[in-house]
């Protein structure tokens, strides 16, 4: 499974949050009140154990990407494992529960409520009177208000990475007593319980020289489970150990080592038994799966190999019954006494040791993966199609309103998930995931797909099917295709308005369907074939809309009788001489085989109305960097986070680029360069209300907007899937839940036993 994915909470944010504004915004479709998250789609995957059934001690050993460059969560450059690192040898005032919703956390905080709202928001916290940092100091108000000073963006001489919630604070002091701490804002801030988690000393938050480079490869002092031992960048390592001073309930593990070990040599670690833990790509998964499946009662051997095929030695193998030298020699006996010559027999003789060294190799590395399960729920992410509306074609937003009604996300969805057993539900909001309580399908305010309608979009744009083409000269493009750093411009340039409607249209609003006229209902012109022809050019494969029928034949006429005629694809569209090519950008590297799976699925969606794909496959460390970031690209799948605090973490993403002081367009985390003024003003009354029904309502019609928009269309959940090995205990698949680091261990001799299948559905 691909991991091209970006996080909010670890990317700079730029601009500024703008004012809540007061622009009365219109009723929108599909944002009722009233309308329920929902549960999450699967439920976590660990193999939940109680604490008494777990042994004390021992190491687990859990693969990651890489060793951080910094230990720093709040530094531009921190990743994945800087924050599991934070998770577990530092305090967070709140976790993320099984829900996806903010939960406190006990071990550091007994309360923390709004005490006031007029004429200032103050928040109380009541501190774990057990809480102390490892060099014994205890935890309190002095933590709090550095870290403040640090993030609150007053400072330039602090490299940091997000301010957002900081900079609404006033002021930190210090409570009723040592356990208290008082924290007034200075404009009321919704998301307040996402602040302070993780909690760095005071140590590291004190100077700019101690968080800018201080904390970068050590921690001196700690408050969590465990402790940071060591960061070996010459083994790719980070060693994590008890923390003695803990208060809490002891950690089981003595040790957890975070392994950088790349994906694609993940399973031959997991063979050699270097690893306990590893999230593994879906081949690898089938493989442990069937490594751990049903076996020869006499041999121990598992009886099916990959893709079904009878495994390595066992009943009907190509090799069962050969045991070693004797049968080689039998062979060699038989070939001479047969008339064969004696060099003959012996390549024979040699071509049998050789396939016996694989199969023996095969029983080896299927009776090491036999000690493993697959663990699977899915991430707390999902995955969009972007359509950069920069310039180009794409920056007509009835051409990328068109290409969202021509994809069937169901399809989409089911060919990524359906093989690996989980729900395969399209995503509806770009604001949260099915059970968290921003969660509603938004997706009505662009309209459901229909193929019909979308090419009448087209049509409304200039885009007319079968139109003519010109002779491209040489170095010139077709419409939306890009060269190095190249793009033609065409179109008009999406602007939103400042007069209280940015102009987008809301399926349902009367009068300003372009292009209606359509059967809005009309399922038949939506069914997308998977065909499409693809021919080879400079910038990758090309996806074609121009399908040929058998030779002086009509579609289907050769089809069995009963059997329905093809529907015939779209011809090309084309405007002003050039026809439409979208430039769609890929990575190349072997965990992206889903995402291309899954282009090749929406380049044959966008034939069927006309639309070519040009797909390019880059390296996977330059695609984000070199495409995404800089807008080189037209189509581009990518993942984001569905965070517990939504008005905070997703405005940047869905942000109105604005322009810079030195002309260019700063567009914060909104890669798509597709925002309007009403998607922040609602943001920033979210975030801004203490009301959590009125907050929650907001981010629904702000989500509204974004799909009425078109620049991101979310297309499924991240399935989430784990090689853990058997016996290991609350760890694994954690979809939404923050991870319990205490609780990880290995199973007490005589405590494993069959558990029951997590299901998908719970």
């Amino acid at each position: 499974m691909s991991h091209v994915r970006v996080g909010p909470r670890a990317v700079t944010r730029s601009v500024a949050f703008l004012t809540a504004g007061v622009l009365a915004v219109p009723a929108l479709a599909g944002c009722t009140s009233d309308e329920p998250a929902g549960k999450p789609l699967a439920a976590q995957d660990v193999a939940a154990a109680p604490r008494s059934r777990v042994a004390d001690g021992g190491t687990l050993r859990w693969a990651v990407d890489s060793v951080p460059e910094t230990l720093n969560a709040f530094q531009a450059d921190a990743d994945d494992t800087t924050n599991r690192v934070a998770q577990a040898v530092l305090p967070s005032m709140y976790r993320t529960d099984d829900t996806g919703r903010p939960a406190r956390n006990p071990d550091y905080l007994e309360s923390a409520e709004v005490v006031d709202t007029e004429p200032k928001q103050v928040v109380v916290y009541k501190l774990n009177q057990q809480a102390v940092w490892s060099d014994g100091r205890e935890i309190g108000a002095a933590d709090f208000a550095a870290q403040w000073r640090a993030l609150s963006g007053k400072d330039s001489a602090y490299w940091t990475a997000r301010n957002a919630g900081y900079d609404r604070i006033e002021k930190v002091e210090r409570g009723a007593g040592d356990l208290e701490v008082k924290v007034t804002f200075s404009r009321p801030y919704a998301d307040w319980q996402s602040l302070f988690t993780p909690l760095y000393p005071k140590d590291v938050t004190g100077t700019p020289d101690a968080f800018n480079d201080g904390a970068r490869r050590e921690l001196k002092v700690t408050a969590g489970p465990f402790a940071v031992q060591k960061v070996d960048t010459k083994d790719d390592e980070v060693v994590l150990a008890g923390n003695p001073r803990w208060w809490g309930e002891s950690a089981k593990l003595e040790q957890i080592v975070l392994r950088a070990v790349p994906r694609d040599k993940r399973v031959s670690e997991l063979v050699a038994g270097k690893l306990d833990l590893a999230e593994v790509d879906p081949e690898t998964a089938d493989e442990v799966g069937l490594a751990a499946g049903p076996r020869d009662a006499g041999t121990g051997t598992p009886l099916m190999g990959p893709q079904g095929t009878p495994a390595a030695g066992a009943p009907g193998s190509p090799l069962a019954g050969d045991r070693g030298r004797s049968a080689a020699q039998a062979l060699r006996s038989w070939a001479l006494a047969n008339g064969s010559d004696e060099e003959a027999a012996e390549e024979e003789v040699l071509a049998r040791e050789e396939r016996r060294e694989t199969e023996a190799k095969a029983q080896r590395r299927q009776r090491a993966l036999s000690g493993f399960e697959v663990r699977k729920s899915l991430e707390p992410a999902y995955t969009q199609l972007a359509l950069n509306g920069a310039d180009g074609p794409l920056a007509d937003e009835r051409v990328r309103r068109a290409v969202a009604r021509a994809l069937d996300r169901k399809k989409l969805a089911e060919a990524v998930l359906k093989p690996l057993g989980l729900p395969a539900e399209p995503v509806g909001s770009h604001v949260a995931l099915a059970g968290q309580p921003a969660y509603a399908d938004g997706s009505g305010a662009l309209g459901d797909q229909n193929a019909k309608e979308a090419r009448a979009l087209l049509a409304d744009a200039g885009w007319v099917p079968g139109g003519p083409v010109k002779k491209t000269e040489k170095g010139e493009k077709a419409a939306g295709a890009e060269g190095d750093g190249e793009k033609e411009k065409d179109g008009k340039k999406s602007e939103g308005g400042d007069d209280g409607d940015d102009g987008t249209y809301i399926v349902g609003e009367d009068g300003k369907n372009p292009g209606d006229g359509g059967d809005s209902g009309d399922g038949g012109d939506g069914e997308n074939g998977e065909g499409g022809a693809k021919a080879d050019a400079e910038s990758g494969e090309k996806h074609s809309s121009g399908k040929n029928t058998a030779q002086g034949g009509a579609p289907g006429a050769y089809a069995p009788k009963g059997t329905a005629a093809p529907a015939a694809a779209a011809a090309p569209v084309a405007k002003d001489g050039k026809a439409l090519t979208l430039r769609f950008v890929l990575p190349s590297g072997p965990g992206s085989e889903a995402l291309r799976t899954v282009a090749g699925r929406v380049s044959d969606m966008l034939d069927e109305i006309g639309i070519d794909t040009a797909i390019t496959k880059v390296p996977d460390e330059s695609y984000f960097k070199d495409h995404i970031a800089s807008g080189a690209y037209d189509l581009a799948l990518y993942s984001w986070p569905a965070t517990a605090f939504p008005a905070t973490d997703a405005r940047p993403v869905y942000a109105k680029p604005v322009p810079a002081a030195d002309g260019s367009l700063n567009v914060a985390q909104n890669y798509t360069r597709v925002g309007t003024d009403q998607v922040d003003q609602l943001f920033d009354r979210a975030m801004s209300t203490l009301d959590r029904k009125e907050a929650r309502d907001l981010l629904r019609k702000a989500d509204s907007r974004i799909w009425a928009a078109a620049g991101s269309v979310p297309l499924y959940q991240r399935p989430q899937l784990t090689a853990a090995r058997k016996g290991l205990a609350n760890a694994g698949a954690f979809g939404f839940e923050t991870p319990v680091y205490e609780d990880m261990g290995f199973l007490k001799k005589g405590a494993q036993g069959p558990r029951p299948a997590a299901s998908p559905s719970s």
